[in-house]
This record gives structure tokens, C-alpha cells and sequence, in this order.
């Protein structure tokens, strides 16, 4: 059953690690670099290639966050009317040219590429799955590694692979948690661990990939959070300042208008003692 269903995804997903594993074998044969390696040259050009879907992957996420306000209006406005609150959400989004999916693109072209990558380390260092073993393509790829990783095709035993792993990941999200609302914040600090030990007992080739991922994702996420499109301007704190002044210059407008109405109501009080005294001295001199 467990062959049967590593045949179908290896079949599926033919196309893309046919693609890998020549890639991979252009920078270790043509090239001539081992091959972990080789496995950060080809992360480095895939993740570089997928950068411009990273950038528009934050574009879309600070239009959603433009459009919270208007959203939590519409949700206010038709909260006992489910069908016709998604309706009006549609049409703000098409109204001001926001995809709510765009979000999740990066993600999902990730992911078949990651799986291409397993498949790939599966076949160049071969591999045991049930009663079956396959035989290493490439038998060089058992000593390509480094330092306490020579075996590329089997699991780190020390487990230092998978920590790196998720401070990595953890580092790179950082930069993007601080962006996005505290109650999401959590859980994408948590996401590293989940992911961690999923993938604990995974080869370290494929850690060599998702390390090699996560250390460029950082740079990424700093030039972009911090000189591209995810920078806050000062047009972010505008809103809170002229909000603060609005309300200011509405409590002076509020205080004047009550000094005002105060002096014009001890000005009628005043004419009005006034005309009693005269009418007082009128009196006393027809007498």
C-alpha cells in the first residue's frame, strides 16, 4: 500500500523532478561542487526565480490589510445576512483589484517543488520503503554531505538538522509576524515546530534544501519588509495621527462652541438684569 502510494506522487510529479535532478546534476558534474552543494545552488535559483510571487505575495497581503476596515464594516453591516455579507466582500475586492487568494500562491508553487526535491534525493541516494530497496542512482551522493552530515540519503541522528530547520524558519517568519495581526502571529510562531516534526526523520538532502530555503526567505523578507513593498510609510501613522488630530481639533471646536454658547447666555443674563434695574429707576422717578 505505502509502495503503491510513493509510486503514484513519484509518477505525478515525474515532470518536476526530472527537471531537479538536472539541475542538480549540472552543478555537481559540469560544475564540479559537491553535492549538498550543488542542493544550496539549486534552492538558491529556485528561490530567486519564485521572488517576484514572494513580492506580489505581500502586495496582496497589505491590500487585505487596506481593506480590514472597509471589511469590518460590511461584516457589521450585514452580520445576519451571511449570504449577502459575501456578496458585498466580492465586490470590494473586485472593486479595488484584490485577489484574497494571492496570498497563497508562493505556497502553493513551494510545495510541489519540495516534493520534487524529496523525490529527487529519494532516487540519486536510493532508498528503503517496506520491502523494498532501491538502489542509490548515484552512489557519491552517500559521502556528499558535510561535517556530521556525510550520508545525504538518510536522517540526521544527532536531530541538529531539524533544529536549524526550525530556527530558521522561525527567524524568517519573525520578520513577517510583525505585520500581521497578534491572534496569526502565534500561529505562524508555531508552524516551525509543527513542520520540524513532521519532517524529523526526512533525509538530510532535503534539510540541506529547506535550510538553504529558509535562509534565503530571510533575506528576502528583509529587503522587501524593509525597502520594498512591505516597508511602512508614513502614511501608515498618518492615519492614526490625523485621526488623533481630528478628534483634538473636534474637542477644541466642541470647548469653543461651549465658551461661546456660555458668554452669549451671561451676555442675555446680563441684559436682562440691566433692563430690570432701568425699569426700577423708571418707576421710582414717575413716583
Amino acid at each position: 500500500m505505502i509502495n503503491n502510494i510513493a509510486d503514484f506522487f513519484a509518477n505525478l510529479f515525474s515532470p518536476i523532478v526530472s527537471v531537479l535532478g538536472v539541475v542538480l546534476l549540472y552543478f555537481h558534474q559540469t560544475l564540479g561542487a559537491p553535492w549538498w552543494l550543488a542542493i544550496v545552488l539549486l534552492t538558491v535559483i529556485v528561490r530567486s526565480l519564485l521572488f517576484p510571487l514572494t513580492v506580489k505575495q505581500v502586495r496582496s497581503m497589505r491590500a487585505m490589510q487596506d481593506l480590514k476596515p472597509h471589511m469590518d464594516r460590511v461584516r457589521a453591516q450585514f452580520k445576519d445576512n451571511p449570504q449577502r455579507q459575501r456578496e458585498e466582500m466580492a465586490k470590494v475586492y473586485q472593486d479595488q483589484g484584490v485577489n484574497p487568494l494571492g496570498g497563497c500562491l508562493p505556497i502553493l508553487v513551494q510545495m510541489p517543488i519540495f516534493i520534487g526535491i524529496f523525490y529527487v534525493i529519494r532516487q540519486f541516494g536510493g532508498y528503503s520503503l517496506g520491502d523494498r530497496t532501491v538502489p542509490p542512482q548515484y552512489p557519491s551522493f552517500h559521502e556528499g554531505g558535510i561535517l556530521w552530515f556525510q550520508n545525504l540519503s538518510n536522517a540526521d541522528p544527532t536531530y541538529l538538522l531539524p533544529i536549524i530547520s526550525a530556527v530558521t524558519m522561525l527567524a524568517a517568519t519573525e520578520i513577517t509576524a510583525k505585520n500581521i495581526d497578534p491572534q496569526q502571529r502565534w500561529l505562524m510562531r508555531l508552524l516551525p515546530i509543527g513542520f520540524t516534526i513532521f519532517l524529523l526523520n526526512f533525509p538530510a538532502g532535503l534539510f540541506m534544501y529547506w535550510i538553504t530555503s529558509n535562509l534565503v526567505t530571510l533575506v528576502q523578507n528583509f529587503v522587501i519588509y524593509n525597502y520594498g513593498p512591505g516597508k511602512k510609510t508614513s502614511g501608515d501613522t498618518k492615519g492614526t495621527d490625523n485621526g488623533k488630530s481630528k478628534a483634538t481639533s473636534g474637542d477644541r471646536q466642541a470647548q469653543d462652541s461651549s465658551s461661546e454658547q456660555t458668554s452669549a447666555n451671561s451676555q442675555e443674563v446680563a441684559t436682562k438684569q440691566a433692563a430690570k434695574i432701568a425699569k426700577r429707576k423708571r418707576r421710582k422717578k414717575k413716583k
